[in-house]
């Protein structure tokens, strides 16, 4: 039995990861810490939370005495660290927050988990596991071969910086320290749960809300897509059976670029239109409803600064390693998460008209401190 902290457990990636740590390992305790900004939201925790199967704590991973307090009650033995600033386009309005969160905020988790694994005698049996982005890598040409855990750090935006700083500070508790760390490094996320800001679930609401689907630039810029449900099952994998002070990227195998994953978007709408005419009473602003095409919604739009051409990962160290590969074609996981959208409107509707907030602020006042 493991005592487990998932920070930035509300997120997208986080409450996947809880949902799957839980079904995976139910007798492990397991403490979910976020700080509730507007991308975190517990609606999926909520039957976990109300049933103590979680312990949930809203609060700032940059307070370290909440941080430090909530090591010497749980004592925590495995740390998947989660938390971060992660949209492109906000970092480059206000880069600061990213700094705050993304690099203070791992160093106030790398010194209380030091801190408490070195007093309790524990750091041979613990692990933190640091899960980053590919973003850390820069860019790469048409012609180049994906990234390897040895490629160099060449970040593009705020956002990339400061993560690849949050990564050199971890790497260095390993070297100075002995901390038994680990490093993931992921491609682009997809599925049940994010943010409607982000692209693939942004493209489906403007869809169906027959509004249009901007697009940046000409639309050529290519990501590496991985089904969230095979990160989380990545993560748990690592934590227990990598090696500390290593880094492992995880990726899809499966690049596209923008202009192809809006257009097959628009194609399964169009279909779920066309195989259920139900959807036409939902969503009577969305061109299907009228048996027109989605693609009529496509623009594109001005590119934004420092935008990355491409971005691949080479997971081969991850499957030779740990035996870990991604089974979910882009095409079946694209399907899955057009259709979970479809079913779970009033999950993104909430969201996109503010009534989550209410709901939140109605239901809930959280656990701030120990």
């Amino acid at each position: 039995m493991h005592k487990v902290l998932i920070t930035g457990g509300a997120g997208f990636i986080g409450q996947n990861l809880v949902h799957a740590w839980r079904t995976a390992r139910p007798e492990d305790g397991l403490v979910v810490l976020d700080a509730m900004t507007y991308a975190a939201n517990i609606r999926s925790l909520e039957p976990l939370i109300a049933s103590g199967s979680i312990l949930f704590i809203k609060g700032d991973i940059r307070d370290a005495g909440m941080v430090r307090s909530l090591f010497d009650e749980h004592k925590f033995d495995r740390v998947l660290h989660l938390a971060a600033e992660s949209h492109v386009d906000r970092s480059i309005v206000d880069p600061e927050a990213f700094l705050q969160t993304n690099v203070l905020g791992t160093f106030t988790l790398l010194k209380a988990a030091l801190d408490c694994w070195r007093a309790s005698d524990t750091m041979s049996q613990s692990r933190f596991l640091h899960v980053s982005t590919d973003e850390v890598y820069g860019s790469l040409k048409l012609t180049d071969p994906p990234f390897s855990e040895s490629n160099p750090y060449r970040p593009n935006s705020p956002y990339a910086a400061s993560k690849a700083a949050s990564d050199h500070l971890v790497r260095s508790y390993v070297v100075t320290y002995g901390l038994p760390a680990l490093i993931t490094n992921c491609s682009n996320n997809y599925g049940p749960y994010q943010h409607p800001e982000k692209l693939i679930p942004l493209m489906i609401i403007h869809a169906l809300e027959g509004k249009p689907l901007p697009i940046y630039g000409d639309g050529s810029n290519i990501r590496d897509w991985l089904h969230v449900s095979e990160h989380c099952r990545a993560l748990m994998t690592i934590i227990e059976r990598g090696s500390p002070g290593e880094t492992y990227n995880v990726g899809g195998r499966s690049e596209r670029n923008n202009r192809d994953v809006v257009g097959t978007i628009c194609d399964l709408i169009d279909r779920a239109f066309a195989e259920d005419p139900a959807l036409a009473a939902r969503f009577p602003s969305c061109p299907a409803a009228t048996k027109q095409s989605s693609h009529s919604l496509i623009r594109y739009v001005t590119d934004r600064p420092g935008h990355d051409h491409r971005y691949a990962i080479d997971s081969d160290k991850l499957a030779m390693k740990l035996g870990e590969r991604c089974h979910i074609t882009f095409e079946a996981g694209l399907d899955q998460t057009v259709h979970w959208y479809l079913d779970h409107q009033s999950w993104w509707d909430e969201i996109v008209t503010g009534g989550y907030k209410a709901w939140l602020d109605k239901n809930y006042s959280f656990r701030t401190a120990v």
